[in-house]
């Protein structure tokens, strides 16, 4: 069976950046029929809150990444204690002394030299009685003994992976404060959770390298790895400082439309274009994780206006039912007043100005040249209620009388009607007014 699994750290909302990579491996799942795992990555007690769980989870709702079920890391502390004694027994953990400021004085002496800022293995040549002495005076921490030779992988977006061992540092596991950091405690997990299928962002690639190594040692299966490309801003520049701008809620607190979101996170980066479907199902079924490309993809949060228009566009009554009454639509008229407006809103809270339009009048926005005309007009504008035919018999009429046509004549006409240059057809929009525009 597939089994996939996105696995976030609780310490901030999650962004556009994560969602790339939960819906990826969402859609793999899926598309298989197989298991889709939200494991939370709360291991550091002092960043993890139980807030940004839940805010996690309802990101993923909103969106309809429902998950099979949740794991979390804080739990299995006990398991990863004991992958670790297996690694020791095995001569694959070893602990190290050195502190931040020696670890970056000796790379900074290696980079001088030439040579790659790879961890020396200093540690492997202590003694019982300098280790002891160490410890009197500092925590170790605890590293992962690599086999130096190549590691290689057929990756799913980038190819044929080649990666030299001694050209990487013995990973750090296990903090001198005893924290499990991320590295081992994925290993563990992704072994006896039986994932098969790990997508995420190729800055984890020489972590990949590491990982295979240790999903070998600890006698696990290595799943197939896929790494995409990550996101960049329209010009190109890092979304490094923005992401923080881009986090699921804001965009949701802003309007946009779950599968305007989706449809671009799905397509973006592959040679597929941007469609907005209108299902989930539409997505899974033509995804393709070996469509992707490796290079860096342009990501414009403004083309999601566009998308949310178009997706709101295309949905039924049902889908926006609760929104129309919201905004003060009687149900008689529900119906009636979304076919008028559904092609003329950016987000939902669009609904609600047009229904007080119809139900109160507009202001007329009106160009100083057409003052006199749409006086004229607006005067001789019939009775409530307006009718199918209301708006071409009054167009033709002021039409004979002015000589005015085309958009001269509609224009300022629609504007003194709506009080906007945009907007639904008039036949359709008249029968539906309570007011005449306010004056």
């Amino acid at each position: 069976m597939t089994v996939t699994r996105f696995a976030p750290s609780p310490t901030g909302y999650i962004h556009v950046g994560n969602l790339r990579t939960a819906l990826m491996n969402f859609m793999i799942a899926r598309k298989a029929g197989g298991t889709f795992i939200l494991r939370i990555d709360d291991t550091d007690p002092e960043r993890s809150k139980p807030e940004y769980v839940d805010a996690i989870k309802q990101d993923l709702e909103w969106l309809g990444l429902t998950w099979d079920r949740v794991e979390t890391q804080s739990s299995r502390l006990d398991r990863y204690a004991a992958a670790a004694d297996d690694l020791r027994a095995k001569g694959r953990f070893y602990e190290a002394f050195e502190t931040p400021t020696e670890l970056d004085l000796k790379r900074k002496k290696q980079l001088n030299m030439g040579k790659p800022p790879v961890y020396d293995r200093a540690a492997l040549a202590l003694s019982d009685a300098e280790k002891d002495a160490l410890r009197a005076e500092r925590s170790g921490h605890w590293r992962f003994k690599l086999d130096q030779s190549r590691i290689e992988w057929t990756d799913g977006v980038l190819g044929d992976i080649s990666i030299d061992a001694a050209s990487v540092s013995d990973p750090v596991l296990i903090r001198g404060d005893g924290q499990v950091l991320y590295t081992l405690a994925s290993v563990v997990d992704d072994t006896d959770m039986g994932v098969t299928h790990v997508v995420r962002g190729s800055d984890h690639v020489t972590n990949t390298a590491t990982q295979i190594q240790m999903i070998q040692a600890i006698d696990g299966t290595v799943p197939s790895f896929a790494h995409h490309s990550l996101l960049t801003g329209p010009a190109g520049e890092s979304l490094s400082k923005r992401l923080g701008t881009l986090a699921l809620r804001d965009l949701r607190e802003n309007g946009v439309e779950p599968m305007a979101l989706l449809s671009l996170m799905a397509r973006l980066g592959s040679s597929q274009p941007v469609e907005v479907r209108s299902t989930m199902e539409e997505l899974i079924e033509g995804f393709d994780i070996n469509q992707f490309g490796s290079a860096p993809t342009k990501f414009d949060v403004d083309d999601l206006g566009p998308l949310t228009a178009r997706a709101l566009s295309g949905m039924a009554l049902d889908a926006v039912a609760d929104d129309v009454a919201a905004a003060g639509v009687p149900g008689d008229q529900a119906e009636a007043f979304w076919q008028l407006t559904r092609d003329n809103i950016g987000t939902r809270a669009d609904l609600a100005g047009w229904w007080q339009i119809l139900q109160n009048g507009a202001t007329p926005l009106v160009d100083a040249e057409d003052a006199d005309f749409v006086s004229e007009a607006l005067a001789a504008l019939p009775d409530l209620p307006f009718t199918a035919t209301t708006w071409s018999d009054w167009t033709g009429q002021m039409k004979a009388t002015t000589g005015r046509k085309g958009k001269s004549l509609f224009m300022p006409l629609r504007k003194a009607l709506t009080g906007r240059a945009k907007g639904p057809e008039m036949a359709e929009f008249m029968p539906l007014m309570q007011a005449k525009p306010k004056t």
